[in-house]
Formats: C-alpha cells, sequence, structure tokens
C-alpha cells in the first residue's frame, strides 16, 4: 500500500517586516528564514510521518535548494525515483514578507515545477501502479495533474485533486478525480465566481460535480468539512485548537485524507482523520515543522473522543 504524489517544490524565503513596503522602499527587517515550501513537497512529508509508503514524482532544479529537497525526502523516507533534477530551470522559489500584524506578500517563482510534463508522470509508472491512491495538486502544469490522474484512474487507483492554487475549471473533464478537494474560496473560483460568492456550499458542490468529479470534499475551516455527491451531503466536524499558524493546513488534510483512503478507511473516518491532522498542523509554525507523526494524532483524536464522553 502506497501513496503518489504528483508533486512541487518551492523553498521559502522569509522575512518579517515592522510593515508591508510600498512601491520603491527599503525597510530593515528581521528574523530571516528559510523553509520548505510547495504543496507536493508538504504532502509527502505529512503523509509519510502519517506512516503511509510514499513516493513522489516532480522536478527541481539541479541546484543548492534541489539537492535540499532531494535531502528531505529521503530524510523523511520518501521514494523519490520518479524526480527529475533539471539544469533548465532553477528550484522553485518564494519570497515572502510579513508583518507584525500577520499580514503577508509573496512573490513565487514555481521554475522547475513548470517543467513538470506528462511524459515524465509515464517514467514513473512503476511507482504509480505500486500505489493505490494518487494525490495532486495546481503547482504543476494542469495538464500533467490531469494526465497523472488518468492514468491513475485507469489503473484503479483512488485519485485525490486539491485544485490549489485555485482555478476556473469549469468545461474542464474532471471524470478521473474522485474527490476533489477546495476550500470555501476555492470552490468558488474553480467555478468561475469570486471567491466570496454567497451562493451555498451545496449550491456550489454541484456545479462542481458537473465536472465529473464524484466527490466534491470542502474544507470548511474552523467548521470542519463536508462531502458532496449528487445525492448525499455529509457534513464532518472540525478538531478545535488554539490556532498558531494555519499555514500548510491545507496540504496537511489532504496527505492526511490520501493515507486514511489508502487504508480504507470509511469516508467518514477518513475526513475526520484529516481534520484532526490539520488541526494539529495549525498549532505550530512554518509548515514541514508543524507536521505531526501518526501516533500523536492518533493520540489527540482520543482525548477528542474523552472530552465528548
Amino acid at each position: 500500500m502506497s501513496v503518489f504524489i504528483l508533486g512541487s517544490y518551492a523553498k521559502a524565503l522569509v522575512m518579517t517586516a515592522d510593515r508591508i513596503p510600498l512601491a520603491g522602499e527599503t525597510l530593515i527587517g528581521q528574523d530571516f528564514r528559510q523553509t520548505w515550501g510547495g504543496k507536493g513537497s508538504d504532502m509527502a512529508v505529512q503523509a509519510a510521518r502519517l506512516g503511509a509508503d510514499v513516493s513522489y514524482a516532480g522536478v527541481v532544479g539541479d541546484d543548492a535548494f534541489g539537492h535540499e529537497f532531494v535531502s528531505l525526502m529521503q530524510q523523511e523516507g520518501v521514494d523519490i525515483q520518479g524526480l527529475t533534477l533539471s539544469a533548465e530551470l532553477p528550484t522553485g522559489a518564494g519570497l515572502i514578507i510579513k508583518d507584525n500584524e500577520a499580514r503577508n506578500i509573496i512573490v513565487v517563482d514555481m521554475g522547475a515545477n513548470k517543467l513538470f510534463t506528462p511524459a515524465l508522470v509515464d517514467q514513473a509508472l512503476p511507482q504509480l501502479k505500486q500505489s493505490n491512491v494518487a494525490l495532486a495538486q495546481l503547482e504543476i502544469p494542469l495538464e500533467t495533474a490531469l494526465y497523472g490522474l488518468r492514468k491513475a484512474k485507469d489503473l484503479g487507483k483512488t485519485t485525490i485533486l486539491n485544485p490549489a492554487p485555485a482555478r476556473n475549471l469549469r468545461g474542464i473533464d474532471l471524470s478521473a478525480i474522485d474527490y476533489l478537494t477546495p476550500n470555501e474560496s476555492e470552490a468558488r473560483v474553480a467555478v468561475g465566481l469570486a471567491p466570496n460568492d454567497a451562493r451555498s456550499n451545496r449550491e456550489i458542490a454541484d456545479l462542481l460535480l458537473e465536472t465529473g468529479c464524484k466527490y466534491v470534499l470542502m474544507t470548511l475551516g474552523d467548521a470542519g468539512s463536508a462531502v458532496f455527491s449528487h445525492n448525499d451531503t455529509q457534513e464532518i466536524p472540525p478538531c478545535k485548537v488554539d490556532v498558531v499558524d494555519s499555514n500548510g493546513a491545507g496540504d496537511s488534510f489532504n496527505a492526511a485524507l490520501a493515507v486514511a483512503l489508502d487504508e480504507g478507511q470509511p469516508i467518514a473516518e477518513a475526513v475526520l482523520l484529516a481534520n484532526a491532522t490539520a488541526a494539529m498542523c495549525c498549532t505550530d509554525w512554518e509548515t514541514v515543522p508543524s507536521y505531526r507523526y501518526r501516533a500523536d494524532v492518533d493520540a489527540f483524536m482520543k482525548t477528542m473522543l474523552v472530552a465528548e464522553e
């Protein structure tokens, strides 16, 4: 059993300033740090820490940041036979400035992620064939994400597409997708609406289901999650925590969902595990440093059960 991730990676370079600078302005900042970024990378680490055998396919630059990523995957026990190192473009990178009120500005160059082609998915088919679940997001070319998930579906795998960063998916065939996993704003953008459109989540889910996906699994922040099919809605309760930093929570959620489905858990139980894993991520800073191991998540879920009794 394993999880196959159609991945993305970008090195994050972060600095804090008293405020967001204006155009042409130079400020003195502090607390410079380098950290791991990229939704695919986050998902791979979280899934591995939850106990899954994880295979990763994607592209990074043949540079210092790319080699750091290789080291991270090796440390986390992720199979990277499907990873390509390329000298054509540098490893993806994000420049992030945060202010003292927790606002930020971010500029991302996806770099070598743009080189991830369907042909490279074909090269990773041996790893895909050994998996139960395939998971993709949209920091790689849409064509590649959909091609990989179509290949996975043809092989009888369970498929998950996290449509983030958000983009309009109306008119695109998503029939190879078992679970489409947007948050509320991403779901609205995915059907061509404003991210704050007032229509109900059920109405938005019905529009998304027209793309051909089997389920829409929408994350609802502190309201939990909801699973929408054509004929049913399941609401999964949230896991209450004191939120420190929600960065990377969506990636954590999707990774945990993939792991639970890989284990054969029913969807309601799978989403509860995903809710709990994402909640725990929010209790610490950054992405990879905040991702918990399976024993931690299981213990947290037991305390939730005790609290409900």
